[in-house]
């Protein structure tokens, strides 16, 4: 169950990103108000899974797949530019996602 709360927190904090580009510096009422309440969904779910998860590896999961999924959004919603060190420096970021959630709860 945490990890779906996790999922929904990213989810939430994507779209709020999303609206906040759209929002146009808050001049523009509804992606404003979609930005509040996207990042206090979010920071309620990052909160709620905390109960159970690690707070190191949540938040690093959180900020990290948040990350990745807005810089492929922006590629193809908002026609930023994708570039080779871009598109390695993201697959590096893919790969510490999975490699801190493979690592939960493991002794190093």
């Amino acid at each position: 169950m945490p990890w779906y709360l996790l999922a929904l927190a990213i989810l939430s904090e994507v779209v709020g990103t999303l609206a906040l580009k759209i929002s146009n510096g808050f001049s523009v009422l509804i992606p404003s108000i979609i930005v509040v309440v996207g990042y206090s969904t979010s920071f309620w779910f990052l909160a709620l899974c905390l109960k159970s998860l690690n707070v190191g590896t949540a938040y690093a999961i959180w900020a990290g797949a948040g990350t990745a999924v807005i810089s492929i959004a922006g590629v193809f919603l908002f026609k930023e530019p994708m570039t080779v060190t871009k598109a390695v420096s993201l697959v590096f970021i893919i790969l510490g996602v999975f490699g801190l959630h493979w690592g939960e709860g493991k002794a190093v």
